[in-house]
């Protein structure tokens, strides 16, 4: 390895196992992505404790999507015949975990966002390192001795249960798997043809493979029993490889489900070199506030996001008949995929923030040739080509994130290119489109909602239960769609385009009037979650939730200026906590404290009172736009997120965490939107 790299960003867990309880080894975790949606995560201490984990889980092309493609490898020392020493998380009888590697584990840091691992076994000092090829459904795993006066043979025993990552960890192991070995090179196959094989090979001195195939019974997936999921499965090995290690020589176990001829182009050292200077770009690129410290941490943490989708092969193509490139990005990690409403909230923080405007660009040319009667699509099912379109916001963020697109590129061709279908989208909602999304033509506001939906982001649902419905016309969309109709207006003066924006000025004029005479909740000195509720008029919910902020917060806010303090005062002391927003205040006797459980007991406490990271952006710019010169008390509201980077995911921010203290992390462990606000508003705030 390049022993000159002087890594731009280190986050360091050092680790006493004496000291230190070994939960901790079990319960944070590592991620490393490729920039087709596909991924390698873990824990720290090696053991596969959800079904998503593995060392390589590639995006393939559809009905495929994400399979498990390697699960596990088991790593052993051989300092002798009988002198064994194993690295790992081993199971044991009954399903019992064995942290072998707690009592060699000295360190785990983050460099430049990739995960590496410093083991002292006696006299030895070990480095591993997981990466994956940027654009390649490939891992490499990375062996180093750093130093030791007898360095051992190294044996290492992959594992393999191939199944798509969503799939419940006691589905079958689509036996029999087949080996095929040529020369150095090994390919597994599973008995379904449609599937890529795995291959391997290792690189290093003295290398062997030895063919003993074996079953690994009873393997635990603790999280996943934690969720309420089945949790115990199997897993097949084919064998073992062994290679001889040397002082400040690597060993690098390789799998891929690429072609040779392109695992083959680069050395693991040259992949390394590559991906290095890859991410010292990131941060060169990004904005200069973004350049170093927790802010750096974050713009690592967005790259896993942005991507080029894996096997849309017709969309690749009309986009490259017009010149242009095909990006989105993934909601979250491990089970998201790319969401519509996720992409346009997290595009500024993800993109704009950190310099890459042509990628920000290309989202946006990609999501806008799929509006479809108005609206773009709600998500993209891992295993489908065709889009959802069940959201009411989605389309509205669009406008938001295109313009604020605009603002920093001034990007007067993709404003002419996609004026006419925003005029489209809007003139859709003044008609009527799906899901009964329609302007109501007493009040100009926007309505929403069918029954067996949940249309906004509050979109929990489970079987025939809505959570919470909001139908109706509810407060965030309202806020939206006043913006959307200001922007294009604007849009339409600038480009002196023939149709005239005198129509979407009024229209907007009427949606204000009408927003401040219903909206407004006197007794409570803020605004209504939901007016009109369920198409009853006159009907109000009182729900205390952060919704209203963007009344306030976006670039033309609804809300008239003097109710601004009141309701910012509200959101503060009942909804702001140290690592986000409150989903509903306290005192609602709908109000859930804990997010945990089964999936029903998640769902039920999902936007019930569950904080959310992404939240802290709007609630900043509200603030900002109160205080406008209190850059340093408006970044008090961030102080304590850098220390969660430490937790859960590793350098990354997660989805939820309880709404009471100690506001314990839960959902997805790395999540755009948290990510994307956090950062934004981390440089907005310098």
């Amino acid at each position: 390895m390049d022993s000159t790299h002087k890594p731009t960003v280190v986050r360091s867990m050092p680790w006493d196992g004496a000291k230190m309880s070994r939960e901790i080894l079990l319960n944070r975790e590592w991620l490393v992505t490729n920039g087709l949606g596909g991924y390698a995560s873990g824990t720290i201490s090696g053991a596969i404790t959800r079904r998503y984990h593995g060392l390589l889980i590639a995006a393939l092309p559809a009905p495929l999507g994400r399979m498990v493609m390697w699960s596990h490898v088991s790593e052993f020392l051989h300092f002798t015949d009988d002198d064994v020493v194993s690295l790992g998380a081993e199971e044991r009888a009954g399903g019992q975990l064995d942290l072998q590697s707690a009592d060699f584990l000295r360190e785990f840091r983050l460099e430049d966002g990739l995960p590496v691992w410093i083991y002292h076994v006696r006299d030895l000092v070990l480095e591993k390192r997981v990466l994956l090829p940027h654009l390649q459904n490939t891992v490499h795993v990375s062996y180093q001795v750093i130093a030791g006066k007898a360095p051992p043979r190294f044996e290492l025993r992959p594992a393999f249960h191939f199944r798509h990552h969503e799939s419940p960890v006691n589905t079958g192991l689509a036996a029999p798997y087949k080996l095929t070995a040529v020369d150095d090179r090994y390919e597994i196959a599973a008995a379904r043809r449609k599937l890529p094989p795995l291959r391997m090979r290792i690189c290093g001195r003295g290398s062997t493979f030895t063919i003993a195939p074996a079953k690994i019974h009873q393997v635990v997936y603790r999280t996943e029993q934690q969720r309420g999921y089945a949790h115990e499965g199997q897993l097949w090995s084919p064998g073992f490889f062994r290679v001889d290690l040397r002082e400040q020589s690597t060993a690098t176990l390789v799998g891929s489900t690429e072609p040779w001829d392109i695992i083959d182009v680069l050395s693991p050292a040259d992949v390394l070199s590559a991906e290095r200077e890859r991410r010292a770009r990131l941060i060169v690129e990004a904005k200069p506030e973004a350049q170093d410290g927790v802010a750096a941490e974050l713009v690592f943490a967005a790259d896993q996001f942005v991507i080029t989708p894996a096997g849309r092969f017709e969309e690749a193509a009309r986009a490259h008949a017009a010149g242009d490139e095909v990006r989105t990005i993934i909601a979250g990690y491990h089970w998201f995929t790319d969401w519509g409403r996720d992409t346009m909230i997290s595009l500024e923080g993800l993109t704009l923030t950190t310099g890459r405007c042509l990628e920000a660009g290309y989202i946006l040319r990609t999501f806008a040739h799929y509006v479809w009667d108005g609206l773009i699509p709600n998500m993209f099912p891992d295993e489908e080509k065709e889009g959802r379109y069940n959201t009411a916001d989605a389309t509205l963020w669009f406008f938001h994130a295109f313009n604020r697109y605009l603002e920093q590129t001034d990007d007067r061709i993709t404003l002419r290119l996609l004026l006419p279908i925003l005029i489209d989208i809007v003139e859709h909602h003044l008609r009527g489109t799906k899901f009964n999304i329609h302007v109501d033509p007493a009040d100009g506001l926007l309505a929403q909602g069918e029954k067996g939906y949940a249309l906004t982001w509050m979109d929990a649902k489970m079987d025939d239960w809505v959570v919470t419905p909001r139908r109706g016309k509810a407060v965030e969309i309202n806020a939206l769609w006043y913006n959307a109709l200001r922007l294009l207006a604007d849009w339409l003066r600038q480009s002196g385009e023939a149709v005239s924006p005198q129509r979407y000025k009024e229209q907007a004029a009427r949606a204000r009037n009408s927003f401040n005479q219903r909206f407004w909740y006197a007794k409570g000195g803020y605004l209504y979650d939901v007016v009109d509720c369920n198409g009853q008029n006159g009907t109000h919910d009182v729900s205390c939730r952060p919704n209203q902020l963007f009344a306030i917060s976006l670039d033309h806010p609804v809300l008239d200026q003097e109710r601004w303090k009141s309701v910012l005062d509200v959101v503060e002391n009942k909804l702001l906590t140290p690592v986000g927003l409150r989903s509903l205040a306290p005192d609602d006797p709908e109000y859930k404290p804990i997010y945990s459980g089964d999936l029903r007991s998640r769902d039920g406490a999902y936007h019930q009172g569950t904080v959310w990271a992404w939240l802290i952006g709007p609630f900043v710019d509200a603030w900002l736009k109160l205080h406008p010169n209190d850059k340093a008390n408006a970044r008090k509201f961030l102080q304590e997120l850098p220390q969660h980077l430490g937790e859960a995911g590793l350098g990354t921010v997660s989805e939820v965490f309880d709404a009471n203290e100690p506001h314990a992390e839960g959902g997805c462990i790395a999540q755009a939107w948290s990510v994307a606000e956090v950062l934004r508003c981390w440089v907005k705030t310098a």
